[in-house]
């Protein structure tokens, strides 16, 4: 049962915790235009949006990054690759505003872009977003250097959590070698807590914890995994034990909101809020 007495006690330890992150770190880039400057292009004769404001973000592994630093946790440790370029920098400039986030293991290199989301936002409505990402396979000698990050970084956290931002296989940070790597890694420690989330290949986890939704979860081979949190929207979640073949499990209620209400990263929040939970002792 959630009390307010273990939500307490829960906080309260946090400052005194770690949590790693590995995945895919996405700058969120949000433009504010106001409709009211709109001009003409002299060149197209197309309207031109005036941009007001410009607002970056650290952005999908970024989301649960923001989330454990609300949360108070007392360090937090991506591993991850950015590239070399304008978006990165601003990402960087992003990440020094947490002086709870190490980025030592946060991998500059000149091999990959930095994946963007850019956001234009006409009077407070998003339009069409234009994403930058990835789309050749990560090179054979960065996927090294992010084994080699995680594995230096592996026993430094109290708990861990994965996040394989993107669709295209393989052109991402989370690959089959970096599965494999997690693996082996998560059999060797099975006390260290590891949970991992993917849009496409969840099934694809061995050794740990898995958190996915009702889509992703028709491709779960019964156990392969540890725990299972299964995410189910305004129903809550289902957490299947080790030992328990899903879908079996215990149904926790998700906490009643009312009025309008933005879903976007609920899932990472959700990820957040486990890892910590756990990393503090529930």
């Amino acid at each position: 049962m959630l009390t307010t007495a273990l939500v307490d006690g829960i906080l309260s330890a946090l400052p005194n915790r770690s949590v790693g992150l590995v995945g895919d770190l996405f700058l969120d880039r949000y433009f504010d235009i106001d409709p009211a400057l709109d001009e003409p292009s002299v060149e197209t004769g197309l309207t031109a949006y005036q941009v007001t404001g410009v607002r970056s973000y650290p952005g999908a592994l970024g989301t649960v990054l923001n989330n454990l630093v609300a949360l108070g946790v007392g360090r937090i440790v991506p591993v991850t690759v950015i590239g070399d370029d304008g978006e990165g920098y601003e990402l960087r400039q992003a990440l020094a505003k947490f002086p709870t986030v190490d980025t030592s293991n946060v991998i500059v290199t000149t091999d990959r872009r930095t994946p963007t989301y850019a956001k234009p936002m006409r009077g407070g409505v998003e339009l069409n977003r234009l994403d930058t990402k990835n789309r050749t396979p990560t090179p054979m000698k960065l996927q090294d250097q992010i084994l080699d990050a995680l594995a230096k970084a592996w026993s430094s956290v109290d708990a861990w959590v994965v996040l394989d931002q993107v669709s295209e296989g393989e052109c991402g940070v989370v690959t089959g070698k970096l599965r494999l790597k997690l693996s082996t890694l998560a059999a060797a420690d099975e006390d260290r807590f590891v949970l991992a989330d993917s849009r496409e290949r969840i099934h694809e986890f061995r050794n740990v914890c898995v958190k996915p939704n009702d889509r992703e979860a028709g491709k779960l081979v019964p156990g392969r995994a540890r725990a299972v949190f299964l995410t189910k929207g305004e129903k809550g979640l289902r957490l299947t034990q080790p030992g328990q073949l899903f879908p079996a499990g215990t149904d926790v209620p998700a906490y009643p909101v009312t009025g309008p209400t933005d879903i976007c990263g609920a899932g990472d929040s959700c990820s957040a809020g486990i890892a910590s939970a756990v990393a503090a002792g529930a």
